[in-house]
């Protein structure tokens, strides 16, 4: 598998762990999804990276402060689906990059664990509403085990 450079508003490949099922005692996500690369972090003497992303879903936030969706033409240059997505900001996974979880985009080069970046104006806009909610205590870390 090809692993990328681990930068923000990187939009990944990953079986992402919802905080529920976090809570439920399960150790492994559910569903493959897109998650954006939200943070990535060099930590300790061994120059590890911990990343933070965010899931990316068809289920319309029951806030409106809780996600952000995406517009249809990031989606299409993505090559995501043409349905409604959202980014939601209310949780978030934490992991040693590149972990056992990234996955394979379906129907494109096997090798591939990335979509792409997210665009600058709307990956800013992303982080900040994330940061927001962060500092408000409104959002909740999975930390994920390696």
């Amino acid at each position: 598998m090809t692993i990328p450079v681990p930068g923000v508003g990187l939009v990944i490949r990953y079986s992402y762990l919802w905080h529920s099922e976090h809570l439920a005692g399960r150790e492994e996500g559910q569903k493959d999804r897109p998650c954006a690369l939200v943070a990535a972090i060099r930590t300790g003497e061994a120059g590890e990276t911990r990343v933070l992303v965010l899931p990316i879903t068809h289920s319309p936030p029951v806030a409106a402060s809780d996600a952000v969706e995406i517009p249809p033409l990031i989606k299409e240059r993505l090559g995501l689906d043409a349905g409604r997505s959202w980014i939601v900001l209310s949780e978030w996974n934490d992991f040693v990059w590149p972990g056992p979880d990234l996955r394979p985009v379906p129907g494109a080069d096997p090798a591939s664990v990335a979509y792409g970046f997210l665009p600058l104006r709307f990956f800013t806009a992303v982080r900040e509403r994330f940061h927001e909610l962060a500092r408000k205590g409104l959002a909740q870390a999975v930390k994920r085990t390696e």
